[in-house]
């Protein structure tokens, strides 16, 4: 069985902790924690004994988490995968309580938000910010704090012997994470794929001039390529105003033609990096029980 270290924001339990057991399937993953994304990406950059990292950067509900793609690109890191997990949020206490014993709730502030049309019916509960989901769970746990409850997975429930007092509480239940695993990258591992043909997207990232259809004409030659362009997010850059870094996620099925599209454009960017050339997410998982299983096996 191979070995993985794997560093996540948030604590065992945590849905990057989840993503990150899903992902490696079959594997022994034993999880680094860290409170702050900065903490994760300078811990896996000094790390010389394999650590990778699984970073959230995408959700179906909020959308790219920006701070995280300017990480990734000063970072020097790789993508060298991604996974794509269905998130359900649990309201969980220490055992014999009920929801009318709960004053507080405490969690992530995005688990808040996701959760706001179950508490509306509880207006005598307040909702408390926390720095991690899993890591609010720990602590009610540790402190045998009754009439204090957190939002988390069922994994944190069953890791911190906390009862679920309410199911699956979030708003909208299309609630989708897409992560990235990230890492030095490893030439044997990525020679491996491309040699079963497995490597099928890339993340990019540009400037172009700022001027009248320059990012037209950057389109134009992936698609001549038949490359297709699964996301695009722009963002600042410092200290040059109006003018924005592009961040392209990929698609491809030739991976020659995809290095001779990057060749095309090359001459109409500046600063073009590739962040990472990796197998795509071919499924969506969700979290059922204890398990991590296929979306499409729970609807069938």
């Amino acid at each position: 069985m191979e070995k993985y270290k794997v560093a996540i924001q948030g604590w065992q339990g945590a849905n990057h902790d989840i993503a990150a057991r899903a992902y490696f399937n079959g594997g022994e993953v034993e999880i680094e924690p860290c409170l702050t994304f900065y903490e994760l990406f300078d811990k896996v950059g000094n790390d010389q004994n394999g650590l990778l990292g699984m970073v959230a950067i995408e959700n179906t509900l909020v959308g790219s988490l920006l701070s995280n793609y300017t990480l990734l690109k000063n970072s020097g890191l790789s993508v060298l995968g991604e996974h794509k997990l269905r998130i359900r949020h649990q309201l969980m206490a220490l055992p014999g309580q009920t929801i009318a014993d709960i004053k507080e709730v405490h969690s992530h502030p995005m688990a808040l938000a996701q959760c706001e049309q179950f508490f509306r019916e509880y207006p005598h509960i307040r909702l408390i910010e926390s720095e991690d989901t899993a890591l609010s769970a720990k602590l009610i746990q540790e402190g045998k704090i009754k009439g204090v409850a957190a939002i988390a997975s069922s994994l944190a429930a069953k890791l911190y012997n906390l009862e679920i007092i309410a199911k699956d509480i979030e708003t909208n239940k299309h609630n989708y994470t897409r992560f990235l695993v990230v890492g030095k990258p490893n030439q044997s591992e990525f020679s491996k794929m491309l040699e079963q043909n497995l490597i099928n997207k890339s993340s990019i990232v540009f400037s172009v001039p700022h001027e009248e259809g320059s990012l037209s004409k950057v389109l134009t030659i992936l698609a001549f390529y038949r490359i297709n362009l699964s996301k695009i997010q722009s963002l600042p850059i410092v200290g040059q105003e109006w003018q924005y870094l592009m961040y392209i996620d990929i698609d491809f099925n030739d991976y020659q033609r995809y290095l001779q599209s990057l060749d095309a454009i090359r001459p109409l960017c500046e600063q073009l990096s590739v962040l990472g050339e990796y197998r795509a997410a071919d499924t969506l998982y969700v979290t059922n029980g204890d398990a991590v299983v296929k979306k499409a096996d729970v609807e069938n």
